[in-house]
């Protein structure tokens, strides 16, 4: 580390500057707080600058440097000032604002320059920086207004203080206009002393924040520096490379006091705000002179808005932040929390800070920008803790949605400076875009826990304990379907609250889970509840899900434009899922009555009711069933059991089990006249669509009823007009059943019948309504065997 710098016997030339205007530099912060001594601080610091013989000068101007050939003359000449005593230590307003601001309590920097700097007990300029640290310390102590000692500082400033009492309301009127009044932009530079105090000296003024009285003592410094460079030319000696690293160090001290004093500036008390007119004041200077040897490379002003943004951070590094086990809403409190401290600090800056800043510094845009800047950053870090769906949530809507709205960057305390001001975060490239990918990973994921879920409730509150299912409407249904439903709503309005793009996502992330549930539900469901068949629980239990499973269909449909492939697929898989339920019903009630209908125009039928009463039982409960299932099912469901029912009763017919002899007909026409309309009646009450088929059982039983077997033919049209299909053979098996089983009007039928076909024609056209095609007929070998051969072939299919 440097030693104390020798002194030359020659007197240093000063640093002479033009001034092109001269104006106030109101002492804001510390200065307004101050008692009566800095009052009157302040009056003198107007009185000299209206005495300045420049204070005439235009606005704005800047501090120029004279050119060389003045600066060599300058030993000889005493160095212009904007009045006679400016250029004291004592006189000197911005000397006096300077030596009289306190330390700071701590310093990061201090601690390593003082290990390397010492002070000469020998230096000619100990007296000056003695006086200098008497006033720095005496000003300091008279910031302390919240201190309970009574000492005689105090005293001498209350008995200042009750004396400027008597200036009156005026005066308090006065220094409150000070307060808002915008610092000029162009300033005076004091006079340079003729011999700067030494390297330790200097590094204590810096160290008790004496800002202006170490920065005139290193340009002093500085510009002998210069000069010596000037007459050493190239060739360096030792002493002016230890001076060039002693300035290098000490305006590194320097550097790293203003940057804790800006960085500190918005969060300390008001006595630091103070130091900010001086700082801003170094950091003209600097910059002016930022070419001339001797001073640090980098810019000043860069360093003073990374300091800026250095506040920023730790101000929003200081925002409560809880640990997710600790609040699950931790991040919404967090983001919160952060908007409110974002506005009250810019605020503040309106408020308070930006009065002690030339308006070149443009104070208000560089802490909203640092804002921008250090607020993006932040919320990098945090995205990385949230995991959970709802935070995710919240970190995208207040980027895209809060930040910039009245609660934070919009709000009504921040305007009209936030007219010109844009109020967009600054984030990385991708991170919003991955943001919005993680967060619609987490709904798909939190869709698929949800229906995994939704299995498991109605495991625990119905398969479990083989519970019955609840109505609603008059219908059987789980309440599954409006959960589902729900979900999926709140997810994709809340993305839409984002953007369009995110809504699209997350609907497209809901269907392709969706998707996969009907198969799962299903697999669950027959694995647990098997053991039920074919229990009627059982059949309540499909009824329901066929119910549950169209409406969560019908749900989804809105969201056929936005998504129609999702829409789509899923579509088809409740189609099938439905298929499969309303198969296995099919195939239950098919199998119950199977007995009962193979028993049908036998023997045994004309004797006893027992098997069709089952028949009719079965058919009742199926029509109950089918006034438990919502449309659109219910109407093909019941078609197809009409259809099967009529095949399968009529098709006994067919398979001539038997034949009515010594006039049993009439009873067996009559009996299928009855049986026929009851079933018939129990298929409307079901809205079976196939109407059609209600003609055949009376159309039937006219032809077995008649009496005189050559009436038989006259009663053949109807039948052959309603059933296009009935074909010859079937003839032949009704007619067995009847009784005519041979002989010359048998024969006639069958001609009848022929005609009746042949006049008929293109009737074949109603493929659709096929039913003795569909009906298997057996020939009976006994009667064929007493029939000579040339009959045979009007039994022949082909005929």
């Amino acid at each position: 580390m440097s030693q104390m710098m020798d002194k030359s016997a020659e007197s240093p030339d000063e640093d002479r500057v033009s001034l092109k205007s001269t104006g106030k530099t109101p002492t804001h912060g510390a200065v307004k707080e101050t008692l009566g001594m800095i009052q009157t601080l302040r009056k003198s610091f107007r009185r000299a600058t209206e005495k300045s013989p420049l204070a005439s000068g235009g606005k704005g101007s800047k501090v120029t440097p004279e050119t060389e050939a003045d600066s060599t003359e300058l030993g000889s000449q005493t160095p212009r000032s904007p009045s006679p005593s400016s250029g004291s230590p004592k006189n000197s307003p911005l000397k006096r604002i300077g030596s009289f601001f306190p330390k700071k309590e701590e310093d990061d920097t201090d601690g390593a320059s003082q290990k390397h700097l010492k002070r000469s007990k020998t230096d000619p300029n100990m007296a000056r920086f003695d006086t200098i640290m008497r006033k720095g310390a005496s000003f300091r102590q008279s910031l302390r207004l919240g201190s309970n000692k009574k000492n005689k500082t105090c005293r001498e400033e209350a008995l200042v203080l009750s004396e400027e009492k008597k200036e009156g309301k005026e005066e308090e009127e006065e220094e409150e206009e000070e307060v808002c009044e915008e610092v000029e932009e162009s300033y005076t530079l004091p006079e340079l002393p003729h011999t700067p105090l030494s390297v330790m000296q200097i590094n204590k003024l810096i160290e008790m924040e004496v800002l202006e009285e170490a920065h005139l003592n290193l340009l002093a410094m500085r510009h002998e520096f210069q000069q010596e460079c000037e007459r050493c030319g190239e060739d360096s000696p030792m002493e002016l490379a230890k001076k060039e690293k002693d300035l290098n160090l000490l305006y590194g001290e320097l550097r790293n006091k203003v940057n804790t004093i800006v960085r500190n500036s918005n969060s300390l008390p008001s006595r630091n705000k103070g130091l900010l007119v001086l700082v801003a004041r170094i950091i003209q200077e600097e910059e002016r002179r930022a070419e001339e040897p001797g001073g640090l490379p980098s810019s000043w002003m860069e360093a003073w808005s990374e300091a800026v943004a250095e506040g920023v951070r730790v101000k929003v590094e200081h925002v409560h932040l809880e640990q997710m086990e600790q609040n699950k809403s931790w991040l919404a409190v967090h983001l919160g929390l952060l908007g409110k401290a974002i506005v009250d600090d810019l605020e503040s800056v309106k408020r308070d800070l930006r009065w002690s800043y030339p308006p070149s510094f443009k104070v208000f845009s560089t802490y909203v920008e640092s804002y921008h800047r250090v607020v993006g950053r932040h919320l990098k870090k945090v995205e990385q803790q949230a995991t959970e769906q709802k935070d995710l949530y919240a970190l995208l809507d207040w980027i895209i949605n809060r930040y910039k709205s009245e609660r934070i960057m919009g709000s009504l305390s921040l305007q009209p400076d936030m007219k010109d001001e844009s109020a967009d975060l600054k984030l990385e490239d991708d991170f919003l875009q991955q943001l919005k990918d993680k967060y619609c990973c987490r709904v798909k994921e939190d869709m698929r826990l949800s229906l995994v879920r939704v299995t498991e409730l109605e495991n625990e509150d119905v398969w479990r304990d083989s519970k019955p299912p609840k109505k609603d409407e008059e219908f059987l249904s789980s309440p599954f379907h409006m959960d589902i439903w729900t979900k999926v709503k709140g997810n994709v309005q809340n993305s839409g609250l984002i953007d369009a793009q995110l809504e699209q996502k997350v609907i497209i992330s809901c269907f392709e889970e969706l998707k996969q549930f009907p198969k799962r539900f299903e697999a669950e469901f027959r694995r647990r509840c098997s053991a039920l068949r074919p229990q009627p629980l059982w059949t309540e239990y499909q009824i329901t899900y066929i119910n549950s499973f169209t409406a969560l269909q019908q749900h989804m449909e809105e969201y056929r434009d936005a998504c129609p492939g999702g829409e789509e697929g899923f579509r088809k898989e409740v189609k099938w899922l439905i298929v499969r339920l309303i198969q296995d019903l099919e195939d239950q009630f098919k199998e119950d009555v199977k007995p009962y209908l193979r028993r049908m125009m036998t023997r045994k039928w004309m004797t006893d009711d027992d098997d069709f009463k089952q028949l009719h039982r079965r058919t009742e409960q199926l029509s109950e069933h089918c006034a438990l299932i919502r449309p659109p099912h219910v109407q093909g469901f019941a078609s197809r059991l009409h259809y099967h029912v009529v095949k399968e009763y009529i098709g006994q017919l067919m398979k001539s089990n038997y034949s009515c002899k010594n006039r049993k007909h009439e009873k067996a026409a009559s009996k299928i006249r009855g049986q026929w309309g009851a079933l018939r009646d129990l298929f409307v009450d079901m809205e079976s669509s196939h109407e059609w088929l209600y003609p055949v059982g009376d159309d039937l039983s006219d032809i077995i009823t008649q009496k005189n077997k050559a009436d038989i033919k006259n009663h053949l049209q109807p039948l052959v007009e309603h059933y296009p299909d009935f074909s010859k053979k079937h003839l032949v098996a009704v007619l067995y059943f009847r009784g005519v089983l041979r002989g010359r009007e048998h024969q006639l039928i069958l001609r009848r019948l022929a005609e009746l076909k042949r006049k008929q024609g293109s009737a074949d056209g109603h493929k659709s309504r096929v039913l003795f095609g569909d009906m298997q007929v057996t020939v009976n070998t006994d009667c064929l065997s007493n029939l000579p051969l040339s009959c045979l072939s009007f039994l022949l299919p082909d005929n």
